[in-house]
């Protein structure tokens, strides 16, 4: 909170205070049935200095001890028809002076450090009051000639116990409110914290997987400079140029892998990790590939609902394995659905296989197209701007599967609209080379 909001509520307090005090001084019983009196007014000036943040009690102090003599001089005024100012100042001064010195014992013994501890700001209230009573009766004795009894100290500090235990307890109440409120707002802000930081922990995911791809791209467009090098050196010159493209290729996903690295480093950072573990529960990495899918729906304008299941015992998954196969079927599905729908995700365990299927509600494949869904370059889904899309998302899950000595079916779904894809994997193969 800014310093000059705190002072600028510290001021309203204060001007509330002018008025309240004076106000709450009227309301006054007699709890001993003699001219003891007491009222509203000394309970809340109490309360009222416990809550200044920035501003010296004192000044209040000042400013409500002349407003509560003014104000009764007013009343006498008011009240009286013979009417003497200075008579009605030494009768009305001693209050004033009550509020003047309990203001200055609260400034000097400094309550507002001990607010942790609201025992010390009863034993110090009770003190206060004693003496600020005490003050104000000595007052009365210069001014009015009042008479100091003995039972009048006992009747002050009587009130005083009362009064500050009234007052602890309702500040008491506010300061207990306010800390669970705090505790809320601050358990909310974590919980915003928990999904900013899974956010870039699910992207810093991808990212790594682009690593891995563009590592791995590098290192095939490099053999295949070399292979054409080769080829060059044995009077094939026509190669040349192409050699030369290739080894072009390897440098600029070489430019990308190291962008995409210092990206990784920077995300890292942000969420205290040197590394991410390369292996995540099922669950997590399910939720990972509906939490990104649905920003990709949400991007595409379309309204599809995630849900997904889990069958069997699933040992901790290699994340970027899972995530080459699973992400893409979802996305294809995402795109395929036109408007809304749904998609759904089943992992189920059969010893040692895995399974995965991916259902959507979307339109589903067409008869004459079905031999041609998982070719290189087939596709049925363009951009708004009529750009088809590239056609290498199944081509690329199909061969990535079969690398890993797995199988990929789909199915249309029937009388349903949808189609359904499903991997058959050994569970050895997604472990990585984890063992």
């Amino acid at each position: 909170m800014k310093v000059d909001t705190v002072i600028k509520k510290d001021v309203l307090l204060i001007l509330v205070m002018i008025v309240v005090v004076p106000l709450a001084g009227e309301l006054k019983y007699y709890p001993f049935h003699d001219t003891y009196r007491v009222s509203f007014a000394v309970p809340i000036f109490f309360f009222s200095l416990l809550l200044l943040r920035k501003v010296s009690p004192v000044i209040p102090g000042i400013l409500v001890a002349s407003a509560i003599v003014g104000f009764r001089m007013y009343l006498d005024w008011y009240n009286y028809e013979s009417f003497d100012f200075l008579h009605s100042l030494q009768i009305r001064c001693s209050a004033g002076i009550y509020y003047l010195v309990y203001a200055i014992a609260f400034s000097w013994f400094k309550i507002n450090d001990f607010h942790s501890k609201p025992w010390i700001i009863g034993i110090w209230s009770i003190i206060i009051e004693t003496v600020s009573g005490g003050m104000e009766l000595l007052c009365m004795y210069v001014m009015v000639h009042h008479h100091i009894m003995f039972p009048e100290f006992m009747q002050i500090f009587i009130v005083g116990v009362f009064r500050s235990f009234f007052v602890l307890c309702l500040f008491s109440m506010i300061k207990l409110y306010e800390g669970q409120l705090r505790e809320r707002q601050i358990s909310q802000k974590n919980d915003q914290l928990l999904v900013v930081l899974s956010n870039l922990y699910e992207e810093s995911i991808h990212l790594k997987k682009t690593l891995q791809d563009a590592e791995r791209i590098t290192k095939k467009s490099y053999d295949l400079y070399e292979e054409l090098h080769e080829a060059d050196i044995n009077q094939l010159t026509s190669l040349h140029e192409f050699s030369q493209k290739a080894l072009q290729i390897a440098g600029e996903v070489h430019d990308i892998k190291k962008d995409n690295q210092r990206i990784s480093a920077g995300l890292s950072k942000v969420i205290t990790k040197e590394e991410f573990s390369e292996y995540m529960e099922i669950e997590s990495l399910l939720q990972i590939v509906m939490r990104s899918n649905e920003k990709y729906a949400a991007l595409l304008t379309k309204d599809i609902h995630f849900s997904h299941s889990i069958l069997g015992e699933h040992p901790r998954y290699h994340v970027y394995l899972f995530l080459s196969l699973i992400n893409n079927l979802v996305m294809n599905a995402v795109e395929a659905i036109e408007t809304e729908g749904a998609i759904i995700i089943d992992v189920c365990r059969e010893e040692d296989r895995i399974l995965l299927y991916v259902r959507d509600s979307g339109p589903g494949v067409k008869k004459r197209h079905e031999r041609l869904i998982f070719k290189a370059g087939f596709t049925s889904k363009y951009a708004k701007d009529g750009t088809p899309s590239t056609g290498l998302g199944l081509v690329y899950v199909k061969q990535m599967t079969e690398q890993l000595g797995g199988s990929i079916q789909f199915i249309n779904l029937s009388p349903s609209p949808g189609v359904q894809f499903t991997i058959d994997l050994p569970i050895s193969t997604l472990m990585g080379d984890k063992d």
